[in-house]
């Protein structure tokens, strides 16, 4: 039986913040060429939209990471499913992420991104509860801050479904 969903931030709500997000970015990466690391799965429809929004010369590369499985909380670890991309080095490069919670996968992939030879490195996120924060993380890009809710749609899961959604909805229980 399909849960029943109600939607916490609209499609129109997520395509203008997803614009004005775009339009920060291309000002402030001007004149430099742009790595964008999506952090998969949960980022895909996120980094897709967001990047036809940079008005830059700009390349993508993807990273798997897990630290929830089919799980609704973190597990505590976080599971490198992929290797960091060879082309990022010597880039300005932008993580996109689809949710910063507790901050571990950040703490994590940046411990092992600062041992490599790149220009810059910022995060963009398209969520962040900052109430679930355990490990302090610089969030250069945010498009929204929410409270502490398990949230699915636009790239998010529970357990592998609902991706697909082109909102942000809550699941209620």
């Amino acid at each position: 039986m399909d849960p029943k969903i109600s939607v916490f931030i609209a499609e129109e709500k997520i395509n203008e913040k997803v614009q004005e997000l775009g339009k920060q970015i291309t000002e402030d990466y001007r004149g430099k060429k742009l790595h964008l690391l999506c952090l998969l799965k949960g980022s895909f429809i996120f980094a897709a939209d967001l990047c036809r929004q940079i008005h830059l010369p700009l390349e993508v590369s993807f990273l798997s990471l897990s630290s929830y499985g089919n799980e609704t909380n973190s597990s505590g670890q976080v599971n490198f499913l992929s290797e960091i991309p060879k082309e990022i080095e010597g880039k300005d490069v932008l993580i996109i992420e689809d949710i910063v919670d507790s901050g571990l996968t950040i703490l994590k992939l940046r411990e092992k991104l600062h041992k490599l030879p790149i220009k810059s490195l910022r995060l963009c996120t398209l969520l962040f509860k900052p109430t679930k924060l355990q490990h302090p993380v610089s969030i250069e890009y945010v498009g929204f801050t929410i409270e502490d809710k398990f949230v699915i749609g636009y790239g998010l899961d529970l357990a592998q479904n609902y991706r697909q959604l082109p909102f942000i909805g809550l699941v209620e229980t």
